[in-house]
């Protein structure tokens, strides 16, 4: 019988040991630094990104998996006779998914599939988590892709940013363009919704928007059992534990993660932003 393989990107940022656990595939992104080119979380880890950033003249840009990547994870997986799922980065906020179709074109029908999980960092890796959990209690690449698809309907991710600089340089930032000029001053919450991250509101310092994203995730989650809560962070591993303390007394989850942002997700949020990522429900 076949194996199901789990394949995801790396904006997902699943710790490591739970990589490990689900034999899990992560296709790096890209961060392009002047003549240099790093694959994320591979040849650039967080910490160095941001000791690099301090005193960086030049600001990175990136660049989605590219399609010779997903082939050579695709044909190692096909090799060794597994069938595979990529659940992947948004369409929305990267050409991740292209690259991916690409390489599937050189391998004619054979059997992959891809779900676009609509979000990104740990809201899907919770996606990618149930998933692989499905497949390690046996189920079918058709099942497995039926709990991804599921999933999807049940994460969320909420974070809070020290400027929008970041997401507004990247082009990633939605209806959140509104909250541009005088609002720079203040401190944004964002969403991941609908494949895009999109404004909630404002509030002028950054305890209150820490505070402010404990209470918009309780709101999401309200009536809906189990709970998988993921604390993510950019340089801001005081602010995320605070966090995600508070949060795990509130809502009691019977899962709890605590994990930075990778370099790309990081290059385009910004120093300092610290967020909580759910799965409810399922």
């Amino acid at each position: 019988m076949s194996k199901v393989a789990i394949v995801t990107d790396s904006t997902a940022y699943i710790p490591a040991d739970l990589v490990k656990k689900y034999d899990l595939q992560v296709a790096p992104q890209v961060l392009i630094w002047g003549n240099e080119t790093f694959r994320d979380g591979v040849d650039i880890q967080s910490n160095e990104f941001f000791t690099r950033l301090r005193n960086a003249k030049q600001l990175p840009t990136t660049s989605q998996v590219n399609p010779k990547t997903f082939h050579e994870i695709f044909k190692t997986l096909l090799e060794q006779d597994c069938k595979i799922l990529a659940i992947l980065l948004s369409a929305q906020l990267s050409k991740t998914i292209d690259s991916a179709q690409q390489a599937i074109e050189m391998f004619p029908s054979a059997p992959i599939e891809i779900v676009d999980s609509q979000t990104t960092a740990m809201a899907l890796g919770f996606t990618v988590l149930a998933a692989a959990r499905a497949v390690e209690s046996g189920a079918s690449l058709e099942e497995a892709k039926a709990v991804a698809e599921k999933a999807r309907e049940n994460v969320g991710v909420v974070f809070a940013v020290d400027t929008l600089e970041f997401l507004h340089r990247g082009g990633r930032i939605g209806g959140g363009a509104r909250f541009l000029g005088t609002a720079l001053q203040l401190k944004p919450i964002l969403e991941v919704t609908g494949g895009r991250v999109e404004a909630i509101e404002r509030v002028r310092t950054r305890s209150k928007s820490l505070s402010r994203v404990v209470e918009l995730i309780s709101e999401r989650v309200a009536g809906r059992q189990p709970i998988h809560l993921a604390c993510l962070h950019a340089n801001a591993a005081d602010d995320a534990q605070t966090l995600l303390k508070e949060a795990t007394s509130l809502l009691n989850p019977i899962e709890s993660v605590f994990t930075e942002v990778s370099p790309v997700v990081a290059n385009h949020a910004g120093p300092g932003t610290v967020g909580l990522a759910f799965m409810a429900g399922m």
